[in-house]
């Protein structure tokens, strides 16, 4: 079973409300242009998948296609009943504590969480809520905005170019101001050492992989995101951190 939990699984109001996603089809494929990508790493770490949880499922458009390219359960939990009726048809969607997650202990091979954690009041409680739901042999991929990133909100589709320069504008004002954490409502994020930390703490030893899924997503530019990596710059221009492991 695969788990998703949604970018809206916050108990406040956000910093910054991303626009969601609409339901693309190419064929009879549901798309969004990254996260079928995204599957062929998950796959690496876990290639037999059947039952998958998305913490943080938004409108469900991920769980829809994580559902599709891995062929698993998917179920998707979000805090908000605002659930794309196509993506109701390929993935379980339902509202959700990601703190209090209702399954029973060991319920799923999967977990996905992917820009949620940071909108969670108490993130170490999910976590464990997470570890706690998923098999010993399962797996998991969590992401989140990188909190020392100089910029941010490039890669969003979904807005235009006056909204990404007022989002950054706003993060700024926050930084400047010491305000720059989720905890006083900023669109902040996690730095990587951050996030890496809070998952060693519930999970197996995580396993960072951003640099992975920069070359994917960009692969015309690996040679630049290898330098980034090699001098440490990644650690301030790249917008989003990502981790994967396995449960205890």
């Amino acid at each position: 079973m695969i788990i998703i939990i949604s970018q809206s699984l916050w108990q406040d109001q956000p910093y910054v409300k991303l626009p969601q996603p609409r339901l693309q089809y190419k064929g009879e494929l549901v798309q969004d242009g990254k996260t079928e990508k995204l599957c062929k790493l998950i796959s690496r770490i876990h290639p037999h998948i059947k039952e998958l949880l998305v913490v943080g499922c938004g409108r469900g458009i991920e769980a829809a296609i994580l559902a599709q390219v891995l062929d698993a359960k998917v179920t998707g939990i979000d805090v908000l009943d605002d659930f794309d009726p196509e993506a109701s048809t390929l993935a379980d969607l339902a509202t959700g504590d990601a703190t209090a997650l209702a399954f029973d202990d060991a319920s799923f091979d999967f977990v996905y969480s992917y820009h949620a954690l940071e909108h969670i009041d108490r993130p170490k409680r999910a976590l464990a809520e997470i570890a706690r739901v998923l098999k010993p042999d399962g797996g998991y991929w969590i992401g989140t905005p990188n909190r020392s990133r100089l910029i941010g909100y490039i890669g969003s589709k979904s807005a235009s170019t006056a909204e990404k320069i007022r989002w950054n504008l706003t993060d700024w004002r926050a930084r400047l101001t010491g305000r720059f954490r989720n905890e006083y409502g900023a669109h902040a994020g996690f730095t990587r050492r951050e996030l890496g930390a809070l998952l060693r703490e519930a999970l197996a030893e995580p396993r960072d992989e951003s640099l992975s899924y920069y070359e994917l997503i960009y692969p015309a530019h690996s040679r630049t995101l290898a330098m980034l990596s090699k001098t440490g710059l990644d650690n301030i221009l790249y917008p989003s951190v990502y981790f994967s492991g396995r449960g205890q």
